[in-house]
């Protein structure tokens, strides 16, 4: 009879509390998995702003998450704005910034660092971080194979129109180069640039563009990052985030709503209304948030759904 193993050549039993953090690990994978199957090969439109694209690291938190998206079968898009960078831009070149009803006032000077920015920095920035992972991203603008085509916007002020420029609201989405691009694999970046009929170059609230696009897309999501954790049920009097509401309720609150969350919540109300099954709307400050959203049972920040 052989002799017994010295302890020493036993292996080695795990903590308690390593256990213990290797089983939660798990139970996530386990959690994320009727996600997974639910939306594997479907569209996501994710509109990208605010601090989720100011900070390094949730910069780099957001580009994690969207090739994790793509590695597990997803299709995401993005749309973004570049609010900071543009007022950043404009206050370099002497140009004032101005707002009417939450709209960025654009003047021909200001459209044109206004297009610089979105297309030539932004854009590129955003590319550029998720390649590091992989050749998937692809930038684009609303310019471009005339994905949007808009018509000037005026502001509604007091119930009466106000003009604020080379602002566009969406009038048509062609979706063929963004279909292809999805075919071969690649993760379309999209800056908020359209061309009116006329040609002439209007600003579009990125919010809204998403929506528009998630529609004529057939995406299975909207999720709109934002700087703060959802809609609120009673700001400023309560932090209380409404997780879950319907289009009708949505619509009944919109006209009390803080004029910074009024394009989000619209863009929502929009995608849903539109044949988009949820929109959602996340705090970007929170790193790897959207990943939370998609593939947990609870999600975080506001979802939106037709009834």
């Amino acid at each position: 009879m052989s002799a017994p193993e010295h302890p020493a050549q036993q292996p080695a039993q795990q903590p308690a509390k390593q256990r213990s953090h290797v089983l939660a690990k798990a139970a996530t994978l386990i959690e994320a998995l009727p996600w997974l199957e639910r939306l594997h090969g479907r569209t996501v439109v994710i509109k990208y702003g605010g601090h989720a694209m100011s900070e390094e690291s949730l910069r780099h938190a957001f580009a994690e998450d969207i090739v994790f998206l793509r590695y597990v079968g997803l299709r995401p898009v993005i749309v973004h704005g570049g609010g900071p960078q543009i007022n950043a831009a404009l206050e370099k070149h002497g140009i004032e910034s101005t707002f009417t009803a939450g709209l960025r006032v654009t003047t021909p000077e200001a459209m044109e660092v206004v297009r610089m920015v979105l297309v030539g920095q932004v854009n590129r920035d955003v590319v550029g971080l998720i390649n590091r992972h992989g050749p998937f991203a692809v930038g684009m603008s609303g310019e471009d194979a005339n994905l949007f085509t808009a018509e000037r916007k005026p502001a509604m002020v007091d119930g009466h129109p106000v003009d604020i420029g080379q602002v566009g609201e969406i009038v048509e989405v062609r979706v063929d180069a963004v279909h292809s691009l999805l075919a071969d694999g690649r993760v379309p970046v999209i800056s908020s640039i359209a061309r009116g009929d006329n040609g002439e170059i209007y600003n579009v609230n990125a919010d809204t563009a998403a929506a528009a696009l998630a529609v004529a897309l057939d995406a299975s999501k909207l999720v709109v990052l934002t700087d703060v954790e959802g809609l609120y049920a009673d700001w400023p009097n309560s932090e209380e985030v409404i997780d879950r509401l319907t289009a009708d309720e949505l619509a009944a609150l919109l006209p009390g709503l803080s004029a910074g969350m009024v394009p989000k919540m619209e863009a929502c109300l929009q995608a849903v209304r539109g044949g988009v099954p949820r929109a959602h709307v996340l705090d970007g400050r929170v790193a790897h948030s959207l990943l939370l959203e998609i593939f947990t049972d609870e999600g975080v920040g506001t979802m939106v759904v037709p009834a």
